[in-house]
């Protein structure tokens, strides 16, 4: 497999993803020999561009989630299964749960379109996590195909939280980001928008592409696609059936105060009939049963606000060590900062 290079216990091997400011590498846990995928972030450029406040919510984010469709961060204390950040002098990695079947946007770019019964799965899968996330105060905002895995039991898995913000319930936000095909109306309008909704609105187009095979919103300008999409002007395919067609309009609606909320598509019958719900997130010190934090109570609220919170502060702490080493690194001193950054 070729794992030439060495990051902390991991023995890292072949690039399978990359971005801007960051590739994903294959890895193996030298004390365990389990694979794992290795987030490998450019220090410099992030410094260069500003970017570290991304970087801490990306953490951070991450931090607060725990579900069988989120892919998850890795820790190497108590049972990894929470977070592990390794800062060298070039590079900050994530180390993040292997993820084996690859983009959904591979699969659709082999297969055109799914049948309706995998279309489904992946779908109610999909909103089962984003419903989550929102349940943490947490809101993705780059929901698209190639942010969506599949694992090696057919799962789907959603990742990259590069672009997620975490707001309290009812916070709008203001900041337009994510891939144009998929965004919201309100997004691409700079109006303050309800993060919820948006992201509401991209797993409609998801779902649209995931049962016709092409996009519901294209065009080669920028301009004319953005009318499209604040006008949700789209045409069905011939094959999709009436109840494909109402849920889709239902999420597809350019205003996000009568778009169908997350509860609606629950309750929709297409997406009730023959689908299985996912298993229940594990009850464990950094994990809250879905139906706990779905109460409406004020000490549901309050302990999801404190979990947001203590995870804001580790995180920071890290962030600080982080701008410490690269402050002293021409001084050579970075390797003693390391060591306080791996006991955070």
């Amino acid at each position: 497999m070729g794992f030439v290079e060495s990051i902390g216990r991991y023995r890292v091997g072949r690039t399978i993803g990359a971005g801007t400011f960051a590739k994903v590498r294959l890895a193996v846990d030298v004390d365990t020999g389990g694979t794992v995928a290795v987030k490998v972030i450019d220090k410099r450029m992030v410094l260069r561009n500003n970017l570290m406040y991304q970087v801490k919510r990306e953490i951070t984010a991450m931090k607060l989630l725990n579900h069988p469709n989120i892919v998850k961060i890795y820790e190497v204390i108590k049972f990894g299964l929470m977070l592990l950040v390794i800062a060298t002098k070039t590079k900050i990695c994530l180390v993040m749960e292997y993820v084996s079947g690859g983009q959904l946007s591979d699969k659709l770019s082999y297969l055109k379109r799914l049948d309706e019964r995998e279309a489904k799965k992946y779908f109610y899968q999909l909103i089962d996590a984003v419903d989550y996330c929102h349940r943490r105060g947490v809101y993705h905002r780059d929901l698209k195909p190639e942010n969506l895995l599949i694992d090696n039991q057919g799962d789907l898995k959603v990742s990259d939280f590069g672009l997620s913000v975490l707001r309290k319930p009812g916070q709008f936000l203001s900041t337009s980001c994510g891939s144009p095909c998929y965004v919201a109306p309100e997004v691409i309008q700079h109006k303050s928008y309800d993060g919820a909704a948006a992201d509401v609105w991209s797993c409609g187009v998801i779902l649209f592409e995931l049962l016709a095979g092409y996009l519901p919103f294209q065009d080669c300008s920028l301009t004319n696609l953005y009318r499209r999409i604040s006008r949700a002007q789209f045409a069905f395919p011939q094959w999709l059936t009436v109840p494909q067609k109402k849920i889709i309009i239902r999420i597809l609606d350019p205003s996000p105060i009568t778009r169908a909320k997350i509860s609606d598509i629950f309750d929709d019958k297409w997406l009730q009939d023959h689908c299985n719900p996912s298993p229940m997130v594990e009850n464990d010190d950094d994990c809250v049963v879905i139906e706990e934090v779905s109460t409406d109570s004020d000490s549901s609220h309050n302990r999801e606000v404190r979990e947001a919170e203590e995870a804001k502060a580790e995180t920071d702490r890290f962030i600080n060590a982080f701008q410490l080493i690269a402050t002293c690194s021409d001084l050579n001193l970075s390797g003693l900062f390391q060591e306080q950054v791996h006991k955070l």
